[in-house]
C-alpha cells in the first residue's frame, strides 16, 4: 500500500510540475527575438479551427493581448479587409490599422508596425511549419509573408526556408 501512494505522490509531483511549464506553440524556432513589447491584436475565426487557437498562443507567448473574436463565417471580413482570395488563410486578424491574415509570425507583425507603407501581411493558405502550424515532427516547408502596400502593390516581406 505504501509503494502505490509513494508512486501516486511522485505522480501527483511530476504533473504539477509539467502544468506549471509554460505552454509553448511548437517550434522554439518561433520564440526567437521575443521581447517585452506588447501590443492588442484582434483576431477573427471559426470555432472549429485549431490551428488558430495554437497561432492565437503562439501569439500571446510574443506578449500581444488577444482578442479572440469567434465567427460563424470569416469570408465577408475578409472580403471587407481588401484580403485577396489568393492570400487567404484561416484566420484574420486586425492591430493598429493593419490586417494580418494567416500563420505570420508575431516577429514580422512587430515589425510591420513600424511600417506606415504596408496596410496588409499575409501568408496563404496553412504552411506546415508555420506559426500555428509547428506541430511536433510536422515538416517545415519553405513560405513566405507577402506584404501589400499603401498602393495596392504586392511584395515580400520575409521568407522563411531553413528554420
Amino acid at each position: 500500500m505504501n509503494m502505490v501512494i509513494t508512486k501516486m505522490k511522485k505522480l501527483v509531483l511530476f504533473l504539477l510540475m509539467v502544468l506549471s511549464l509554460p505552454a509553448y506553440s511548437g517550434d522554439p524556432y518561433w520564440l526567437e527575438n521575443r521581447d517585452d513589447s506588447q501590443y492588442e491584436i484582434d483576431v477573427y475565426r471559426s470555432a472549429s479551427c485549431g490551428c488558430c487557437k495554437t497561432w492565437i498562443a503562439h501569439l500571446k507567448e510574443h506578449n500581444f493581448v488577444v482578442k479572440d473574436h469567434v465567427l460563424s463565417d470569416v469570408t465577408p471580413l475578409k472580403e471587407q479587409l481588401g484580403v485577396p482570395k489568393k492570400g487567404a488563410s484561416c484566420h484574420t486578424a486586425k492591430i493598429n490599422g493593419k490586417v494580418i491574415e494567416g500563420h505570420v509570425p508575431a516577429q514580422d507583425i512587430k515589425k510591420v508596425l513600424a511600417r506606415k507603407d504596408i496596410k496588409l501581411l499575409a501568408v496563404p493558405g496553412m504552411v506546415s511549419g508555420s506559426p500555428g502550424m509547428d506541430m511536433e515532427e510536422a515538416p517545415k516547408h519553405a513560405f513566405k509573408v507577402y506584404s501589400i502596400d499603401t498602393k495596392g502593390q504586392v511584395g515580400v516581406f520575409s521568407e522563411y526556408s531553413n528554420y
